[in-house]
């Protein structure tokens, strides 16, 4: 049997644009409470939220910004970003989402690659001082014509710009759009060279949003804790999009993710999900204030953004009450989830795959090589066609050529296994996996195995040169508190007879942190680089 697979289709796509299902889900909802800043104690009812994009909106139109102009938005996650992101939908803006971590150089490119006319921006978070930023860059920056700072009276200024304005102006715009429209860009965390534009649509995103929380049974009743973040597909989309399909609650627990403050907002606003990358939960399961916390209003969740270790997940079950949790698997040039996890899946689906294909999607496994669709349990390279698949790169050709071919398959550059029921598993990245001797080692066998070491509370493995093998493994460990540094000793006594002696690793680095974008995904090209500085290998 082939490795290919197509999702339901019962329920159809939402066919119409992000701002007319708001409004949709205002009319029946309004008096709904749509969003929480736990950090200001911030709250918005479904109208009154509404009420404020539309203010937003009209500002924007009296700024003069048109549809299809580049508007973007720099900040970590706060009920503005939220209100910027619906009030560019409603006008027909593509909202360009500026990695929070960017620095200068980035930030320029970003500027200027998307032909930015109006930037939202904080002025400052962590380290990073967004204002002196961007009076750095802004000459360059050709396009850009306007920086509203969030918190400041820019924003009250923008606002108001627009309050002259008919009442049906919104209206009038939004009459003007439709759903295969681009309205977002977002950009890859890319490991080497620069980023790429992901182009989205309305019906890209929205839908994205609208079945993910289908599949975790969302209602109006639902309080979704999000502490990933906006600039992301998984926040923005799979959390912000996810809730407000739903008339459920979006709550914002920080600025930036916070294990305890995670945990604490959990607690104090009932929610019912809590969505994170496994190094999120990971955090919170070892956060000293864990075991205080009632977690009891729990139900679901998701974990995604990287491989999600078994022991992680069955943790989230056991101890975090998300009886429902769902694993689920994308990226965001597929708007972002493909496969994911159903609430009612037994625990051995819900902890050891990323599920099955998602509703009006298909997707295939193919030997990368020859393009030929492999047998299921064979592995190959994860491909998807459907509605949620990009409109391509931003102003780049050639690399959406090099992704989406000729027939509208997104490849992944995932290598996967289908397994004979439909659902997947990926076992690494084409470029993550490990040829030692001749011997092909996923790296996430290895991982899986070592999470199962009393003392280990993450690891990774990646594969460094080897002058006799070509490759050797080698194992970044992080290890629990109070527990003794591991060496490669330690880590082969742990593994004999139960690994292959070639997929046992050479060498071990106890750390503190991995290197990782701010999405959550490992920079395990960096750790190489790392690695083979500090081993002297060749």
């Amino acid at each position: 049997m082939e490795s290919y697979a197509k999702g339901e289709t019962d329920q159809p796509l939402l066919e119409e644009t992000i701002g007319a299902n708001l409004e949709r889900i205002v009319a029946a909802h309004g008096d709904r409470e749509a969003m929480v800043e736990v950090a200001t104690g911030r709250r918005w009812t479904y109208a009154s939220l509404n009420h404020d994009v539309d203010a937003l909106a009209r500002g924007l139109i009296a700024a003069g910004v048109e549809k299809g102009d580049r508007v973007g938005i720099w900040a970590p996650n706060c009920a503005e970003w939220t209100i910027v992101q619906y009030a560019t939908a409603k006008v027909g803006a593509i909202l360009v989402n500026v990695n929070p971590a960017y620095r200068t150089h980035e930030l320029s490119y970003a500027l200027n690659q998307s032909g930015l006319r109006l930037l939202f921006s904080a002025e400052a978070f962590k380290t990073s001082d967004y204002r002196g930023m961007i009076e750095e860059v802004r000459r360059d920056a050709h396009a850009l014509e306007r920086v509203v700072f969030l918190g400041t009276d820019e924003w009250g200024a923008i606002v108001d710009g627009g309050a002259d304005l008919p009442a049906d102006t919104v209206a009038e715009r939004m009459a003007t759009l439709q759903p295969g429209d681009p309205i977002n860009i977002q950009y890859t965390s890319g490991t080497t060279g620069y980023p790429k534009g992901a182009t989205l649509s309305h019906r890209n995103i929205l839908n994205n949003g609208y079945f993910v929380t289908e599949t975790i049974n969302f209602t109006e009743q639902d309080r979704l804790a999000i502490p990933v973040p906006f600039y992301h597909c998984f926040g923005m989309v799979m959390g912000n999009l996810g809730c407000t399909t739903h008339g459920a609650c979006m709550v914002i627990p920080a600025l930036g993710f916070d294990p305890g403050t995670t945990l604490q907002a959990i607690e104090d606003e009932r929610c019912t999900g809590v969505y994170g990358v496994p190094t999120m939960f990971i955090a919170m399961q070892n956060a000293p204030t864990f075991a205080e916390r009632d977690l009891s209003s729990l139900r679901t969740g998701i974990m995604a953004g990287s491989i999600c270790p078994v022991e992680v997940m069955k943790h989230c079950v056991n101890d975090m009450h998300m009886a429902e949790a769902s694993i689920a698997y994308g990226m965001t040039e597929t708007s972002p989830v493909s496969t994911q996890t159903l609430s009612d899946d037994d625990l051995e689906r819900r902890t050891s795959t990323i599920g099955r294909v998602h509703p009006h999607v298909e997707i295939k496994v193919v030997d990368p090589a020859t393009g030929a669709t492999v047998e299921r349990g064979e592995t190959g390279e994860f491909c998807t066609r459907g509605y949620s698949v990009m409109l391509g790169y931003w102003n780049d050709d050639e690399k959406t050529h090099e992704a989406i071919d000729a027939d509208g398959w997104m490849h992944t550059g995932d290598l996967a296994v289908m397994r004979d029921d439909g659902y997947c598993n990926i076992v690494g990245r084409i470029k993550d996996m490990v040829i030692r001797g001749g011997e092909n080692i996923y790296p996430r066998e290895i991982e899986e195995f070592l999470y199962t070491h009393p003392d280990i509370e993450d690891v990774q493995v990646i594969g460094v040169p080897d002058e006799k093998y070509g490759e050797e493994l080698c194992a970044w460990v992080k290890m629990k508190d109070g527990r003794d540094p591991l060496d490669p000793a330690a880590v082969r006594a742990f593994a004999t007879g139960k690994l292959s002696h070639y997929k046992i690793p050479r060498y071990v680095m106890v750390v503190d942190a991995f290197p990782m974008t701010v999405t959550g995904k490992i920079r395990k090209v960096q750790m190489r680089e790392e690695t083979a500085e500090k081993l002297g290998l060749a």
